[in-house]
């Protein structure tokens, strides 16, 4: 058991919290599929799914700036209460058979908007509740609980949908948001360095400096540029083109749960691998991570084979899990603690922002060249933008901050010591 979760304090409530909700946020993207197929079209669906995304680019920053104002811990209750009202009526519409497609379109807009000020906020409080030589291991334990989500997320969906149907599997994620919320009711996060500093600014004024801390920064600006290729042009390939390959050239749905399934795999071995990993240079490991996770679109496109594809996703899923994970960490420990919420919304807003928009233009490309061809591109544009990352001279800079390790820490003062310390 990792030293993070032995130990009774914040962490410990942070982390059976997130890994019960997670499992819900993944259930509830193929229970909402069937529901809305039920009701609507395959259109119908993009549209509910866009609606859930498109808030990350509207309200992502505003979330960054709130949470570091306000309180991170109040912005992540507040997101999941909502989420779960937001779950709770969508459960109540289908079960009662009242469910419009307009009423989802509106409802996963609500969720997508909580989700949205929820991220930046969930970045900023990690290092709140560990201490700082614990940080690498909190990121790479929740990181973990995502990818077993991943896997096991999906079964569950299937179990709950063949035994009762949608409506039934997204009441359990309604249940898993209030429960996330008593576990953040009950969490005492460490005051931040420096939280006080931005109370009494103006929002406008905690918007800039966030942008001031990312526009200082050349492995930030940088990295971030990486990233929203990765999701706007590798992404999509996973979400749309995948399983539309492997419907034409595969054994469609069966091939693709296997291959999601060994990528699923490989995330998990990522993410126990950075439970540990020694970290030098933490930037220059993410970019070179982000460079093994670019190739996941051309291995789609590969002609391998439902086994080759597999084997070679969990390599990639390997590299996405290191990737998130190091990202993570190293804007918590690169970055002012007062700001970290702010810098974190402005990598949400370019990745998860603009996702929709490559998920909306991939498919008319790929009936425009072809759909391999489109798959050869989407990777060659993600693995150069990571390559040209990780050529900047600051990224190999870049070092992790100094700090004794747990085992080295000094030992508390002997009794006199105390007295001798307390009369000077």
């Amino acid at each position: 058991m990792p030293a993070s979760l032995r130990e009774r304090g914040p962490f410990r409530l942070l982390f059976w919290g997130q890994a019960l909700s997670v499992i819900g946020d993944r259930i509830t993207p193929i229970a909402i599929a069937f529901a809305v197929l039920g009701i609507g079209t395959a259109t119908d669906l993009g549209v509910v799914l866009a609606a859930g995304g498109v808030p990350f680019a509207l309200f992502a920053l505003a979330g960054g700036v709130w949470a570091d104002r306000i309180g991170r811990r109040r912005i992540m209750l507040a997101s999941d209460v909502v989420r779960a009202v937001v779950q709770a009526a969508t459960a109540t519409l289908l079960l009662t058979g009242s469910a419009e497609v307009w009423m989802l379109v509106v409802l996963s807009f609500v969720y997508g908007t909580a989700s949205a000020l929820f991220m930046p906020a969930l970045i900023g409080l990690i290092p709140q509740t560990v201490e700082p030589e614990r940080l690498q291991e909190a990121n790479a334990l929740l990181s973990l609980t995502r990818s077993v989500a991943n896997v096991a997320g999906p079964t569950l969906a299937g179990v709950l949908i063949a035994a009762s149907g949608s409506g039934e599997a997204i009441a359990v994620d309604a249940a898993t948001f209030a429960i996330s919320a008593m576990f953040l009711a009950r969490l005492r996060p460490v005051a931040a360095p420096e939280a006080d500093v931005g109370e009494h600014e103006s929002f406008l004024a905690g918007l800039r400096e966030g942008w001031s801390e990312v526009r200082s920064r050349a492995w930030l600006r940088w990295g971030l540029g990486a990233m929203s290729a990765y999701h706007v042009f590798v992404l999509p390939a996973v979400f749309v083109l995948g399983p539309t390959l492997a419907e034409r050239d595969l054994n469609g749905a069966s091939s693709w749960a296997a291959i999601v399934t060994c990528f699923g795999v490989g995330s998990i071995i990522g993410n126990v691998v950075a439970l540990r990993l020694p970290l030098r240079r933490p930037v220059a490991m993410a970019a070179f991570a982000l460079v093994g996770a670019g190739t996941q679109a051309v291995i789609i496109g590969s002609g391998l084979g439902t086994f080759g594809i597999a084997a070679l996703e969990l390599l990639a899923g390997i590299c996405v899990a290191l990737f998130f994970t190091l990202w993570d960490l190293n804007i918590q420990e690169q970055i002012p603690p007062r700001a970290v919420s702010r810098v974190s919304a402005y990598d949400f807003t370019v990745s998860m922002g603009l996702m929709p928009l490559g998920m909306a233009i991939c498919g008319p490309i790929a009936d425009a060249i072809g759909l391999e061809q489109t798959l050869r591109w989407m990777s060659v544009i993600g693995i150069a933008a990571a390559l040209a990352w990780l050529a900047q001279p600051s990224v190999r800079a870049v070092r992790r901050p100094r700090r004794r390790p747990p085992a080295e820490a000094a030992p508390p003062p002997e009794p006199a010591e105390r007295e001798i310390a307390a009369a000077s």
